[in-house]
């Protein structure tokens, strides 16, 4: 009897609870309330590029490079890219940023908060002759002139991403059955030095008068809207990772998934074409200058007159006309880092968003520190700044000709919906 009772008082218990459940959901599958609203975004000073699928390799025979290059139809997810290649004003912001967090520790602005974390108060003011940012600044024999110079070395950031690829194979049954990998082996962290190697304007050219170039082309305002150079390949995903956290700050991360970063080689190409899929170069034409003889980037012409394009080493970032996606300079100014580690057949992995990449580390062989660059430079012949064209460098290698810009994975909306 009691036990009778017992389960006559769990089925009217049952019975409550799926009657409030109805009550609150109404008996229809309508999918969990109280999401987020998106609209999407449109990051200042990007465009976005269209999903597509385009014909990635040479345009022309290039019989000396036919088996690093081959041809291959690729379909590229759509994005956003910078319009303009990163300038020296725009990585200054985040150079200050570094400068100011250092300073601002020092002083000990930190805000309160719950959790206890350190969180510095950016509302608070720098005294920059307060005493405590001594260790900021060059200090005894360092010091030139008397003159007080902060030490640039000492600008460093340490950045961390997720190793997403590890962690799909981590979670693979035949991963598991051997090895349990702890979540925090899946971050990658690195800390680098962030201020730009000026150096690298006499270093890359012996016997070749550039000392102008090293002492003003990122500091003087002449140069504010030329690319910045003298960075290397962590340097940029630092500032991509800076990047993506002033946007969180100021715009909120609760909907924006998604992280700045650099382009994959794939993504480069594909945007650098501007819908001209099989044209040589970004304006679609199959020629560096126009109808009426203009040269049409910032490249080594014929034999070496550097200026009769208009520019004896790099232009602003936005001279010459833009290719059909609004994109400018992607041929020539600065070759531009993409995420993409350089393997000789990077053609023969897969046709849908490809993506070869490779952490390597400080004691890897230099083989394995190779990224690609694309683009070509103003140093470069006609060759390189073809959209087809491959080339590498060492990640951890600085050259003054060498920039980047950002990308960003778009979600979800039509662009048109804006």
């Amino acid at each position: 009897m009691k036990r009778q009772s017992k389960a006559l008082l769990m089925l009217i218990a049952l019975g409550l609870t799926i009657a409030s459940c109805g009550k609150k959901e109404g008996g229809e599958l309508i999918g969990a309330k109280d999401r987020p609203t998106w609209k999407g975004i449109n990051p200042y000073g990007m465009v976005y590029i269209p999903s597509g699928t385009f014909h990635a390799g040479a345009s022309d025979q290039d019989v000396s490079n036919v088996y690093m290059n081959k041809p291959k139809a690729v379909s590229i997810q759509g994005f956003f890219m910078d319009d303009t290649e990163i300038t020296n004003n725009e990585y200054r912001q985040f150079i200050e940023w570094v400068r100011d967090s250092m300073a601002h520790a020092l002083l000990d602005h930190f805000l309160d908060t719950e959790d206890g974390a350190q969180v510095i108060d950016w509302e608070q003011e720098i005294d920059w002759e307060d005493e405590t940012l001594g260790s900021l600044f060059y200090e005894g024999k360092d010091k030139f002139e008397g003159k007080k110079e902060i030490n640039v070395d000492k600008f460093k950031v340490k950045y961390k991403e997720y190793n997403w690829l590890r962690a799909a194979h981590s979670n693979s049954d035949w991963q598991n059955a051997n090895k349990n990998v702890k979540r925090s082996e899946l971050f990658f962290e690195k800390e680098v030095k962030v201020y730009p190697d000026t150096l690298c304007w006499i270093r890359d050219f012996a016997y070749s008068y550039n000392e102008p170039m090293t002492r003003n082309y990122f500091w003087h305002p002449a140069f504010d809207d030329y690319p910045v150079v003298g960075v290397n390949w962590h340097m940029a995903r630092a500032f991509c990772w800076w990047r993506t956290n002033l946007w969180n700050t100021y715009k909120g991360r609760e909907v924006n998934s998604e992280d700045f970063r650099l382009p994959t080689e794939y993504e480069w190409e594909y945007a650098a074409r501007g819908g001209h899929d099989l044209a040589p170069y970004p304006w679609g034409g199959y020629y560096t200058r126009n109808s009426k003889g203009c040269l049409l980037a910032n490249f080594k012409p014929g034999r070496g007159n550097y200026p009769e394009d208009g520019g004896q080493y790099t232009v602003k970032a936005d001279a010459y006309f833009p290719n059909d996606y609004g994109l400018y300079n992607m041929a020539g100014n600065v070759a531009e880092w993409t995420i993409t580690a350089y393997s000789e057949n990077n053609q023969g992995f897969h046709d849908f968003n490809p993506d070869y990449r490779y952490d390597a580390k400080d004691t890897d062989s230099p083989a394995k520190k190779r990224k690609v660059i694309r683009g070509g430079s103003w140093k470069d012949i006609a060759y390189y700044l073809q959209t087809g064209s491959r080339a590498y460098e060492y990640q951890d290698t600085t050259k003054s000709y060498i920039g980047f810009r950002c990308a960003l994975t778009f979600l979800g909306r039509s662009i048109n919906d804006f």
